[in-house]
């Protein structure tokens, strides 16, 4: 049987995972059949989705530019042109997260962490850690995939760096979502096996974004060695039942995971109708791991 980029030829059985569609396997085998396997999402991009990508897109704009020797102010103008044409138009319909706030939350957030530690590290072909893309063999059967934000050096130690954007307060509660957390343990995985780098875990930096605010803060998820063979053993089991929920062509409902789930209306209805539902508030865009936008 070969192996095809996500999927094993004319099976339901995914080869290539990411923190995506592992999240979805573990929280409910419907919500991964109907958002992996048949690729249904919502007709309306969400502009939480959006905002993210360009709040990552331009800091790692910035980050390529101050490792490779430019001024603070003038990587920040940088950023902040290829921002402004790049949003040029683009209208979001939300009050908290705009145009406008999305330029000022990168203002901020470069001037809140402008003397910081932490630093981008200089890969062994003489580029930067920033934006890395990851692919390794969990098994023979299994690859891992993903991307990173940033590998950094931070009080003298090597960490993955993500970047968040969220409306939730920051502190401690908010931070605790983290710990355990699928996305920092494959994260912290990766920065070992792809990149041979012993990271300690993921400095977590989020940025609460209000309508007349933005806030920043940062803590740290470690994950020893132990935790990370935990993981991977979790891993390959869940992995191993999506194999039997695929050839057994049904894929159960979660019932206790429905309340925050966008086919919650779907999976409340008779099942004669639920494709008839989905046709009218879904469309099919099929996540690809290997080239899946970042989590924001």
């Amino acid at each position: 049987m070969n192996k095809p980029e996500v999927f094993y030829h004319g099976t339901q059985i995914q080869a290539v995972w990411d923190s995506t569609s592992l999240g979805w396997i573990k929280e409910c085998p419907r919500k991964y059949y109907y958002s992996m396997i048949e690729g249904w999402n919502s007709k309306h991009k969400s502009h939480h989705l959006i905002f993210g990508s360009y709040y990552h897109k331009a800091l790692e704009l910035y980050d390529l530019k101050r490792a490779e020797g430019m001024e603070h102010q003038i990587a920040l103008r940088e950023s902040l042109r290829w921002l402004l044409k790049i949003t040029y138009g683009w209208e979001s319909g939300d009050t908290a997260k705009n145009r406008e706030t999305l330029v000022r939350s990168i203002v901020w957030y470069l001037d809140h962490f402008r003397d910081e530690p932490a630093q981008t590290i200089i890969l062994s072909d003489g580029l930067p850690a920033v934006e890395l893309t990851f692919h390794f063999e969990l098994t023979t059967e299994i690859t891992l995939a993903g991307h990173i934000d940033r590998l950094v050096t931070f009080l003298d130690a090597p960490y993955i760096m993500d970047r968040k954007t969220t409306g939730a307060t920051l502190g401690s509660n908010y931070f605790d979502r983290y710990e355990p957390d699928n996305q920092m343990s494959l994260y912290t995985l990766a920065g070992r096996v792809a990149y041979n780098t012993p990271v300690r875990g993921v400095i977590i930096d989020a940025a609460q974004i209000a309508v007349g605010f933005t806030r920043f803060d940062r803590a740290i998820t470690y994950r020893t060695d132990e935790q990370l063979k935990e993981w991977v053993e979790d891993t390959k089991l869940t992995i191993e039942q999506s194999y039997r929920y695929a050839e057994a062509n049904y894929w159960p409902m979660n019932d206790k995971s429905c309340m925050l789930c966008n086919y919650k209306r779907i999976c409340s209805k008779d099942p004669s109708v639920r494709q008839a539902f989905l046709n009218s508030d879904f469309e099919k865009r099929r996540w690809n791991p290997s080239e899946g936008a970042k989590n924001a």
